[in-house]
Order: structure tokens, then sequence, then C-alpha cells
């Protein structure tokens, strides 16, 4: 069964809206931006990294890796996960043997885009996944930085907590006419 969140964001996301979902920790966020993009990954040429899952810490960047990970095994999905505290070398190959989902934190995949120039040009999906965290985390100029590197045509989603008003102003100068769930 659906959580209330991904009942409400699955058919927009599906459907190509821009998104902000608004709910708490453990209300299944990230089955709600995971499901339908990794649909979306396996109907589409699959050239390149298709999605970029921005998280504010390493342990829900991990996390989000690992739903992916089980919801995608068999359809044969392959993430990246590009972290602080993991090793370097091991995230530069795995970028530049190429996958379809990078899940990552700003400040080392910043670091990582220097090292391997990351291709980013079929790039269909941005998520921020609680986006108010990083925002107290003082992200907000890397978030800036890594958007600019990507395709203006694409998908964005935004998950929050909580939408103080630099992520609104975020939202609407990245996002093109944008649903609001809230739950």
């Amino acid at each position: 069964e659906p959580t209330a969140i991904q009942e409400k964001s699955i058919p927009l996301i599906t459907d190509g809206k821009d998104v902000i979902g608004i709910a708490q920790t453990g209300t299944g966020k990230t089955g709600a931006f995971v499901i339908p993009i990794m649909e979306r990954v396996l109907r589409s040429e699959r050239k390149g990294v298709k999605a970029l899952i921005l998280s504010p810490t390493r342990e829900l960047a991990k996390q989000i890796d690992e739903q992916i990970f089980a919801i995608g095994y068999h359809a044969g999905i392959t993430s990246a996960t590009v972290i602080g505290g993991s090793d370097f070398s091991i995230q530069a190959k795995a970028l530049k043997a190429g996958v379809d989902i990078i899940v990552a934190t700003p400040g080392r995949l910043i670091d990582q885009n220097k090292v391997v120039n990351i291709d980013f040009s079929n790039l269909e999906y941005l998520v921020l996944d609680e986006a108010d965290r990083m925002l107290d985390m003082g992200f907000l100029p890397d978030m800036k930085k890594i958007i600019s590197w990507l395709p203006e045509n694409r998908q964005t989603l935004l998950f929050s907590a909580t939408m103080p008003g630099e992520i609104e102003r975020l939202a609407s100068s990245i996002m093109q006419s944008p649903q609001t769930v809230e739950i």
C-alpha cells in the first residue's frame, strides 16, 4: 500500500510535473520519488546519468541508494553514491563507468566533478531531498552551483519537512509550475 505522500506524488511525477512534496521524515518520501524515476529510467534510452538526487547527509544518501538497490535490483538500474567519508577513487571509477542515478551530498559531488567532469547532458531528473536540512547546513550556494551544471529542461522534485522562505525562493527559480503535495 502506498503511503499518503506516495499516493499523491507518484501520479504527478509520472505525468512529468515538477513536484514540491512536504511531509515529515518517515512518511515514505524516498519511495515517492525513487519509484517513478526508476520506472521512467527503465523506459528511457539509458544513455548517461538520468537522475541526480541531492541529500544533506551521507546517512540519508546511503538509505536512498539502498532503496534504489532494493527496488531496482532485478531491473538492472545502476546507481552511485557520492558522499564524503567514502573512498573517493571508487566513487570516481563508478562515475566514469556510467550510472543511471547519482545519489550525492553537495560538497562531495562538487569535489568529484572537478576530477571526473560528470556529463549531465542527458539528465532528466533532479531531486532535492530534505531541502530544508540542506539549507540549515549551509548547502544553498553548493546546490545553486550544481543546478547550474544541469540541463534546464528537466523535471525537478523537491522534498522537505518544512518550507522556509529561502527554499520557496529556490523552488520558484529552478522549477516550472510545481505542484505542491503537503501531508
